[in-house]
């Protein structure tokens, strides 16, 4: 059996989390995974399965977004020879294949209605029916669910099968996002940086600098550890010095001063909006309302307005200021030569 990856943290919220998992793994009973993306829900599945009394046998893993609808029901609950084009021998689904294990279903809250009624089917009288069968299969399956999405507000919009919410619903596990962890970033981060030399090749890993350092605490973590761990990994990779501290760490690895610019969203009515580099939309300042007697000098004061909050937005770098309002480099430094934004240059 494969080793199990570890679970990195130490701040009370994540091991709450933790905890609250291993209660419930040595229970029969299903159990939700809840969190942002990249905060270890499958890690968590894979600890349930491991502490329970089924770690001898499979964990079987099916991310449900990641098949269309008219094929979930074929992969989780197999199908006959002849049952549709194509099957010219019948199949057993995930179901069968976890049969005295664990089943973990990513992105649950993706599934049709139509496989919910069938999988609360399963999960309440623990038989199943191939598609093109009539006859049915029991199976003895410990089912762990996972999404990032509001199951309870889901039924409440009816996307959701409230009576299927209330069976999988035994135990609920919330994983906190990495941006409430802030005490486990360096720690996270120093373990993935080690394993990424020793990949690399290294003696060892130097560190990071004080720099680095501050960028790792300083980012929002939207995509969470698994972010992280790329953001890490990336930045010892191109760092490429084995014997001097990272102190450059690649957030973004499309950053770059040539790259191409989003094409601005064609719209019956005009607004007043920019595209970000990373390919976000901001919305410009609504001008100052002095007044327009001048109408020149109005145009003048709105524009250096919009100069100012890019260059805020940007941190003032100027070849991502450049990119955000669609103009050149030389074209910014001109605008900004003109509204005489030139005397402070913190970041060109």
């Amino acid at each position: 059996m494969a080793k199990p990856a570890p679970l990195i943290g130490s701040s009370s919220i994540f091991l709450d989390a933790v905890e609250r998992a291993s209660a419930a793994a040595p229970l029969n009973r299903p159990v939700l995974v809840i969190g942002e993306r990249g905060t270890g829900k499958e890690l968590i599945a894979e600890r349930l399965h491991r502490l329970s009394p089924r770690w001898g046998g499979p964990l079987v893993s099916l991310n449900c977004a990641a098949l269309p609808e008219n094929l979930i029901d074929a992969e989780l609950f197999g199908y006959e020879a002849g049952a549709f084009t194509g099957a010219q021998r019948a199949r057993a689904g995930r179901f069968e294949d976890a049969d005295g294990g664990t089943l973990f279903l990513d992105e649950i809250a993706t599934l049709s209605p139509a496989a919910q009624e069938r999988l609360l089917r399963v999960v309440e009288y623990g038989e199943l029916t191939r598609i093109g069968s009539n006859r049915a299969i029991a199976v003895d399956v410990r089912l762990v669910g996972a999404t990032n999405e509001d199951l309870p507000a889901l039924v409440d919009r009816g996307r959701f099968r409230a009576d299927l919410l209330d069976r999988l619903s035994f135990e609920v596990v919330t994983l906190p996002p990495l941006r409430e962890r802030a005490e486990d970033i360096e720690v996270l981060a120093s373990h993935f940086a080690r394993r990424m030399a020793a990949e690399l090749g290294w003696s060892g890993f130097p560190g990071f600098t004080a720099k680095a350092t501050a960028c790792l605490n300083e980012h929002p973590w939207p995509g969470n550890v698994r972010e992280l761990k790329n953001v890490v990994e990336r930045s010892l990779y191109r760092w490429g010095d084995a014997e001097t501290p990272v102190g450059r760490i690649i957030v973004d690895p499309f950053e770059s001063p040539w790259r191409p610019t989003a094409l601005p969203a064609i719209s019956a009515a005009p607004t007043r909006q920019s595209v970000d580099p990373r390919g976000e939309t901001a919305a410009l300042p609504a001008p100052t309302l002095h007044s327009v007697s001048d109408f020149r000098a109005a145009v003048q004061a709105y524009e250096r307005e919009i100069l100012i909050a890019a260059l805020e937005r940007c941190r003032h770098n100027q070849r991502r200021t450049a990119a955000a309002l669609a103009l050149s480099y030389d074209q910014l430094r001109h605008a900004m030569k003109r509204h005489e934004l030139l005397t402070a240059e913190p970041n060109a």
